[in-house]
This record gives structure tokens, sequence and C-alpha cells, in this order.
């Protein structure tokens, strides 16, 4: 192995051609705390810099057979390095939008449930500010759905009276609440 340390990088890499497991070793030895070190000051994180590191040189021993070096070995290494912190921070990016869609859905929808329990309660609180008799009848028709004959004959009043009392708590609800809340609640 001591051989090995007074070699070239291009010595090296012919080894490394051939198969030279012992030359490979050596040449990671050689450059992989100074690829770290790069990697780490880019990324800031210690697992991502070595996974880097890790890829870099997987790459090469996977190319070994076919590897052209047009520049410094070294010029090489960091390149590569570099490289891949760059698809490392693509790769960021795409999970932080990711993840950013589904948080305005998300406040949305929250935003969406907030507000219809607030347009649930104002409608609930003028219900509840309607004459006892005319609440009476519109909550069997809306919330029990009974007929207006149903309603007549439970309450001991005529028909008449009931379509009178629930075209007044229409007219109240359309009126406390505006058109547009009154048309929503209706449709819903």
């Amino acid at each position: 192995m001591a051989a090995l340390q007074t070699l070239s990088d291009q010595e090296l890499l012919s080894l490394i051609a051939g198969d030279g497991q012992a030359a490979f070793e050596e040449l990671y030895l050689r450059y992989d705390a100074l690829l770290y070190s790069y990697a780490y000051r880019k990324l800031k994180n210690k697992q991502e810099a070595q996974d880097v590191v890790q890829e870099v040189f997987i790459k090469l021993w996977h190319q070994r057979h076919d590897f052209e070096l047009k520049t410094t070995l070294q010029g090489y290494l960091y390149k590569s390095v570099l490289n891949r912190v760059l698809d490392v921070f693509k790769h960021r990016d795409v999970k932080l939008a990711y993840a950013n869609q589904y948080v305005e859905v998300d406040s949305v929808e929250t935003d969406f449930l907030v507000r219809e329990k607030d347009l649930e309660a104002l409608i609930e609180r003028e219900i509840q500010a309607m004459p006892p008799k005319m609440r009476e009848i519109y909550i069997l028709k809306r919330k029990q759905c009974l007929s207006t004959k149903e309603i007549a004959e439970e309450l001991g009043l005529s028909e008449h009276t009931v379509n009178t009392q629930m075209k007044r708590a229409l007219q109240h609800l359309r009126v406390k609440l505006g058109i547009l809340v009154y048309l929503l609640y209706i449709l819903h």
C-alpha cells in the first residue's frame, strides 16, 4: 500500500481502469476528507455532504473503464461534488415547493372551515332571535323537515298560519343576514 501513496493521480487512474481496487482506495483516502469538507461548507449538512462524496466516488468506480480525464483529477472531483451539491439544492427546492403546496391547501381549507363555522353561528343567532312561535315553525320546517300540514297538525294551527310564519321567518333571515348569506344558507 505504501507504494501506491507515491503514485500520481494519473497513475492511480490507470490502475483503477484495470480494476485496481487498492488504487481506488488510495485515491479515496487522498480526496475523501477534502471533498467532504468542500461539500459540507456548501450544504451545511453532514449526512448530505457524506452522501455527495460517496456518490461521486461510486460514479468514478462505475465509469473506471471508460473514464477520460480532460482536466486534473482534483478539478474533476471538485466539479463533480459541486454538481451533486447543486442537485441536492434543486431537490430541496422541489421538496419545499411540494410541501408548501399542501400547506397552502390546508390553510385554505382551514380558512373555509372557520368561515363556515362563523356563518353557522351567525345564522343560529338570528334563528334564536326570532319570536318563539316563528322560531318553532322554522325549526320544524327546516331542521326536522316536516311538511306544512304536519306542522299545522302538531301545533294546532292552520296551514295558512304556518305558511305565513315561514315567509316571515325567511324574510327575517334575509334582512338580518343579507341576500348573499341567505342564498348560501338556503342552498346549503
